[in-house]
């Protein structure tokens, strides 16, 4: 099955020989009207924010409109579902974290085909994980923390955004490498969980980084303990990763990009990759990506395709290993 994920994807990515739905003469001519981008996310939020930026920027490089519209729900596939059955032309592309192709469908959970009906076309930005203690959890790191799993178990409580979130996908990685026994608290959405989280109705939270949530930090209303990522954080340089911390398959981050449906011509994806990379290089798109904590990433299409199928693999794993499900 993971063959047959990364073959699809690769290919997706690479497609170029698909009969395309629209004329090469209104390929050569694109754009010649606005561009719809897809949010898969709430208004608001750093996806949201990032996502008006590279807009305004693409609206200057390709000299036509750029209209961005949210469509959450469903972990993001609701917006992805909307481009997958969008027409094939370039004028509709979704941005997305992967895990509505490289998580969801291991639990049974989109409305479309990620092999068939969607084709990755560029990596935007990583947003690390962070791992935080709320005022109900006096552990002084994450070592401790695990400790006091250990020793009265199922006692700490640990939140996510959601059932088979990311951040669940986490813990379940940590429950299994430590052996602990850690109570799962999963939200509908991280607006509910930040309350609560600051009201001090369980220990600890995984979320994404962002400027709400650093701000908390700061404030001293929550700790952080660890945080997903590649390497440590600029803006907490004390933190440790959880591959430093004997965790290397929970380090996850969420992955960041657009996405273009199935059969859109090559040159009108190429020519997309290509845009958004210039976007992303610029030094105001740059400082807004840190200035949050998120970490821009650009690159081809086939990387970007490369990167999915191997976090799909993983999820598998995980998801058999810990048995879950969204019901």
């Amino acid at each position: 099955m993971m063959n047959a994920v990364r073959r699809g994807l690769v290919a997706a990515a690479l497609l170029s020989t698909a009969a395309p739905l629209v004329s090469w003469a209104d390929t050569a001519q694109w754009p010649n009207k606005p561009i719809r981008i897809v949010v898969s996310y709430p208004g608001g939020g750093v996806s949201d924010v990032v996502a008006r930026a590279l807009g305004e920027k693409l609206a200057v490089q390709l000299a036509t409109p750029i209209v961005v519209e949210n469509k959450a729900g469903a972990g993001g596939a609701i917006g992805l579902d909307t481009v997958a059955k969008s027409a094939p032309d370039g004028y509709t592309i979704g941005f997305s974290a992967i895990s509505p192709v490289a998580l969801n469908p291991h639990l049974g959970a989109v409305p479309f085909d990620p092999q068939k009906d969607l084709v990755p076309v560029v990596s935007v930005m990583y947003s690390p994980v962070l791992i935080l203690a709320t005022t109900a959890e006096q552990s002084p790191n994450f070592k401790e923390l695990l400790s006091q799993a250990k020793r009265s178990p199922g006692t700490v409580r640990w939140a996510t955004a959601g059932l088979a979130s990311l951040g669940h996908i986490v813990l379940e990685q940590v429950k299994y490498t430590a052996k602990v026994d850690i109570t799962h608290i999963p939200y509908k959405g991280g607006g509910q969980q930040l309350n609560d989280a600051l009201g001090a109705q369980y220990e600890v939270l995984s979320t994404n980084a962002g400027p709400t949530v650093m701000q908390h930090i700061q404030a001293g209303k929550l700790k952080p303990l660890a945080v997903g990522a590649p390497q440590r954080l600029e803006s907490l340089p004390e933190v440790p990763t959880l591959a430093e911390l004997g965790f290397p398959e929970a380090n996850s981050t969420s992955l960041f990009g657009i996405f273009a449906p199935a059969n859109a011509p090559a040159a009108v994806l190429q020519r997309l990759n290509q845009e958004f990379n210039k976007a992303l290089a610029s030094p105001d798109i740059q400082a807004k990506l840190k200035a949050s904590d998120n970490v821009p990433t650009g690159g081809d299409a086939k990387s970007f395709a490369r990167q999915i199928a191997q976090e799909s693999a993983n999820n598998a794993r995980i998801v058999k290993a810990a048995n879950l499900h969204t019901k």
